[in-house]
């Protein structure tokens, strides 16, 4: 028996075509995103005396990753296990341990440049021993270059983190290095020129999302122009009116590690304030503050099928370590829908 074909017929099997043939590039990507945090927030995370409690404090919040700094764990540089030991019963593991005091961090002058490569060096192979996937580095010094010496201090920056980055790969790791604020690696003049004197194979990038913001710059736009120099976030919020780039005037520096303003210790009277009162004066702040658009950062990654690090990251807190870290992994689980 025929059967006979009406135009409803065919534009009811037209209708099912889509069902049975996706068209191409509809499906959407997804980032690969493994979330850790740095161990690291005055007042009650900050320094090698309250590494132990930082850690426990992390790990109770629920965190599995913890990125920390060479001065914090320099005590068991030759006795890593004992630090696998402290990391195991907290059900921890070492994303990366960033460069601090006790190292050479001059990465401009030529004069110390093995110095520097080597006591990174001695990092790298610390830290391959926990299993780490790539090293995150400051730059130190606190002296900008004069604009007729920015070529030069360029030249010598990718020249030392070229070879760093070379011997790295050589590892299977990968070397990022942090646009910092008040350093010789802040604006995006500095960005765009070391990504463009050094190899994408051996060098990428450190965004953070605060760092980049007070220094003028769209962290969205950034990602978008980087996404594939970029292995790591540092994750932190701004002010709403900040949101975008940051556009008043100069930031002066930042509060020292300390907790004072404009370096120097704190006077006594500054140790007796709590910290509500120490640290009001903030750039930073946990997320979800709105100057940050992170699910537009997060919409790029995806749809570029990145994978790498979220780090959660505050250098102060008006309340405790503890409470802005437990906000922040809400942001993160909540707003972003991510797994920490």
């Amino acid at each position: 028996m025929k059967h006979r074909i009406t135009r409803r017929n065919f534009l009811a099997g037209a209708a099912a075509l889509p069902a049975l043939f996706p068209a191409r590039g509809l499906a959407a990507g997804k980032a690969e995103i493994t979330v850790g945090i740095t161990v690291d927030t005055r007042p009650d995370w900050n320094g090698p005396a309250n590494f132990i409690r930082s850690i426990d404090e992390a790990s109770e919040i629920g965190y599995r990753w913890i990125e920390t700094f060479w001065p914090y764990v320099a005590r068991w540089e030759n006795n890593p296990q004992g630090l696998k030991d402290e990391l195991d019963k907290r059900s921890l593991k070492l994303e990366t341990v960033s460069n601090g005091a006790g190292m050479r961090t001059d990465f401009v002058d030529p004069r110390q440049r093995a110095g520097v490569i080597e006591d990174h060096m001695k990092l790298v192979r610390f830290i391959h021993g926990f299993g780490c996937d790539h090293l995150k580095i400051n730059i130190g010094g606190s002296s900008l270059p004069q604009a007729a010496q920015e070529s030069a201090v360029y030249r010598e920056m990718a020249t030392t983190f070229s070879e760093i980055g070379k011997r790295m790969t050589d590892m299977g790791m990968k070397f990022g290095v942090h646009a910092h604020l008040n350093s010789v690696f802040e604006t995006r003049q500095d960005i765009d020129a070391i990504m463009e004197l050094t190899d994408p194979k051996h060098v990428y990038l450190i965004l953070d999302t605060g760092h980049v913001s007070m220094a003028g710059m769209d962290p969205v736009k950034l990602t978008r122009d980087y996404t594939s120099r970029i292995i790591e976030y540092h994750l932190k919020d701004v002010a709403p009116e900040n949101k975008g780039g940051y556009k008043g005037p100069p930031v002066g520096r930042l509060q020292a590690r300390d907790g004072s303003r404009g370096g120097g210790q704190p006077s006594q009277q500054e140790q007796n304030l709590p910290a509500s009162v120490r640290y009001r004066d903030r750039h930073f702040f946990e997320l979800g503050r709105g100057g940050v658009d992170f699910p537009a950062i997060l919409q790029i990654l995806n749809e570029a099928n990145w994978k790498g690090w979220f780090t959660l990251e505050l250098d102060s807190t008006v309340t405790t370590a503890k409470g802005s870290a437990t906000v922040s992994k809400q942001y993160i689980e909540q707003i972003l829908k991510l797994a920490v």
